[in-house]
């Protein structure tokens, strides 16, 4: 013991600095320490040792939501707002664009196939259209882009599947390169197989964007790169058009082998494009002053200038490699057993403008502030419309362009609004094409927004008029199976409505008012008959829709009711409903203190009415045979639930088939899918 204490002392020393030099504690040690002396490390590699010890550090902060800002270029027209990001669960069950609670769409079979609104939803654009609108509800447009601040990067991966029948996956991706510059892609994935044959939809959407803001907060910059793809397939529907046109069948069938009228014809529509949009805040810039963390939630500007760029290129394409034993087209004109049909438009837009804003010095009590927007767009527009003949050459059949056209529109803009206070507001928006193919065309539009408080409500009157020029599948058209040449009057259309909504008492109601002159729409020019035809009602049509919302709150039941009444003195022509509901009771409750549960049914239905036909090789509704289909009730029970980062969602759609009958139609001899068991996930990641 007296000896290992004895030998081991020196090394105890050895160990001891002298405290009296602090600048280089390492070469003050005693006489007997054999330790290396470390090399003094320099100011630059002291540095170094602390960055690495620093990157080496477990990262405490644990990211989420509220890291994440987002807007879209509407909120970015009059001001710079952001948005905290939405992780409710609100709606989340109600996917799908064809059963939104409150825009019902009818289709001719599953999720990525030709669909229309069930109720009625005019269009509010003006100018040159073509007219093929039977996909727009899984494009992806400029417009749908959301743009991003995020501290940290952020993805969202969301999927649905009902097995092959539905599948939907979407991705969202983004990240700040800069605290000011965000960058991100948007991936849109549609691959339903459907319940029949030939009834497989693939549609693709995809978007590069980036949104830049300067540091002094006067230039913004929001630009997007658009990829879209959507194949739907035409079966021309299943060879048996009553199978549930009884209340119980004598007999079963099987999807998966019924027989259909076309079994290889499809329809592709491409729409690519590029758009760009710059604004610069001139004079004094103004700001809320209500900041979130280093986002500053409103920049509010005196005056700004404007430029907008869009590139875009359409095709559509209808392609038919078969025979038609079973007449689905009216008329060959070109090819008995096939079908290249394709019309290319390529649009070109340019629109500047100014914007200009009065306020007093203090914006966080907004009166007597006056908003005057002027702009003008140049729209160019080149098309082109093809057909495979096989008269024209005497080898191999080949594309021949049956017509070409080119023009400018040139369209003046102005945008006035007012606010007397918080409580009143007046908004004001003229559009008058004045030079080109469409000059004449119109929208003025006008509204009044009166606000109460919160137990009062607010009250919007809204007025507008319209006077738009015929859409070219109207007019002009030449294909393997339609070709007309009409001339057709302007749709003018004026409209008034009356909404009252109270936030307090979850409860609003809507009515408008539609006059409609020169209302064009597709019928058959025989009775009965599949020879689809663009036609004009010379009289004009009166429409009367009141919509009316509802919810009630017990403890943790909900009961929300939303439900829209139509009217017309021209039934026969507008094929909607006259009635609308859709209802959903659900609880919901936190487990276990981590899970937001909602265990719930949802409620659709609308009266019967005269099915529209669809037409093969068109791609339009048309106002067929007069069949009348039964309705009953559809419903969905599901439970979804929130834990932590992931929303998911299991549901069991349509799951009353057999009770009342054994299926549904929106479409004459179309049959909607049977019920199925469908599961749905959305996962963020927020680093």
């Amino acid at each position: 013991m007296i000896l290992l204490m004895s030998l081991s002392a020196g090394s105890v020393y050895a160990q001891y600095t002298n405290p009296t030099n602090t600048t280089y504690p390492q070469t003050n040690r005693m006489r007997g320490d054999t330790t290396p002396t470390p090399k003094a490390l320099t100011e630059d590699q002291m540095l170094d040792t602390l960055r690495k010890q620093q990157e080496h550090k477990k990262d405490t902060i644990i990211f989420t939501s509220k890291y994440i800002r987002v807007t879209t270029e509407r909120f970015l027209n009059d001001s710079t707002q952001v948005f905290p990001l939405d992780t409710a669960l609100t709606n989340f069950e109600n996917y799908s664009v064809l059963y939104q609670p409150r825009s019902p769409k009818i289709g001719i079979g599953n999720l990525g196939l030709d669909e229309r609104s069930l109720l009625f939803e005019p269009s509010r654009t003006i100018g040159f259209d073509v007219g093929m609108h039977t996909l727009d509800a899984y494009l992806l447009n400029p417009q749908d882009i959301q743009y991003y601040r995020a501290r940290t990067p952020y993805t969202s991966l969301y999927m649905v599947t009902g097995g092959l029948i539905e599948q939907v996956f979407k991705v969202i991706h983004t990240q700040n390169i800069k605290p000011n510059w965000n960058v991100g892609l948007n991936f849109n994935r549609i691959g339903s197989f459907g319940l029949y044959n030939q009834q497989h939809a693939d549609d693709l959407g995809a978007a590069f964007f980036t949104w830049y803001e300067s540091k002094n907060k006067r230039y913004n910059l929001l630009a997007n790169l658009i990829f879209n793809n959507l194949k739907a397939p035409e079966n021309g529907s299943i060879t048996d058009d009553s199978i549930y046109t009884q209340k119980v069948s004598t007999v079963a069938l099987d999807p998966s082998t019924a027989p259909v009228r076309l079994q290889n014809s499809r329809q592709n529509i491409r729409d690519n494009g590029f758009y760009i949009k710059q604004f610069y805040y001139l004079g004094r810039v103004d700001s809320s002053g209500v900041t979130t963390g280093n986002d500053q939630s409103k920049i509010l500007p005196t005056q700004r200038v404007a430029y907008t760029f869009y590139y875009n290129v359409q095709k559509y394409k209808f392609l038919q490699d078969e025979a038609d034993p079973y007449k689905i087209f009216p008329d060959t004109y070109f090819d008995q057993t096939t079908s290249r049909d394709s019309l290319a438009v390529l649009h070109l837009q340019n629109e500047f403008s100014y914007s200009f804003y009065l306020r007093g010095k203090s914006v966080s009590f907004v009166k007597n502030e006056v908003k005057l927007d002027l702009g003008l767009r140049d729209d160019y527009y080149n098309y082109s419309q093809y057909v495979r003949d096989t008269l024209v050459t005497t080898g191999l059949p080949q594309l021949d362009k049956k017509q070409t056209s080119t023009f400018n529109d040139i369209t003046l803009k102005a945008k006035l609004s007012y606010r007397f206070s918080n409580q009143m507001g007046l908004d004001a928006d003229f559009q008058q094409i004045t030079v080109g193919r469409d000059a004449g065309d119109y929208l003025y539009d006008a509204s009044i927004n009166l606000a109460g408080g919160k137990k009062v409500g607010r009250i919007i009157l809204e007025a507008y008029t319209q006077n738009s020029s015929p859409p070219l599948v109207y007019t002009h058209w030449i294909s393997n199976h339609f070709i007309w040449d009409n001339s057709f009057k302007n749709v003018k259309t004026t409209s008034a409505s009356f909404n009252y909504i109270n936030d307090k008492l979850q409860f609003s109601v809507k009515a408008e008012y539609f006059l409609i002159d020169n209302y064009l729409y597709f019928g058959a020019a025989t009775t009965g008959g599949t020879d689809a035809a663009p036609m004009q009602v010379a009289n004009p049509i009166n429409l009367l829709k009141v919509s009316v919302s509802k919810n009630l709150q017990f403890g943790h039941w909900h009961f929300d009711n939303f439900g829209v009444y139509q009217k017309t003195d021209y039934q026969s022509t507008l094929r909607t409903p006259d009635l609308y509901i859709y209802s959903s009771l659900y609880y919901n409750r936190e487990l276990f203190e981590v899970l937001n549960t909602t265990i719930g049914m949802n409620v659709r239905y609308n009266t019967p009415y005269v099915a529209p036909s669809y037409a093969v090789g068109l791609g339009q509704f048309y106002n067929g045979p007069d069949v009348k289909f039964s309705s009953y009730p559809v419903g969905s029970v599901y439970v979804k639930a929130t834990l932590k980062r992931t929303n998911l969602f299991l549901m069991y759609d349509y799951f009353n088939q057999d009770l009342l009958s054994n299926g549904y139609y929106t479409v004459n001899r179309y049959p909607m899918p049977d019920r199925i068991l469908k599961l749905g996930v959305l996962w963020n990641f927020y680093d």
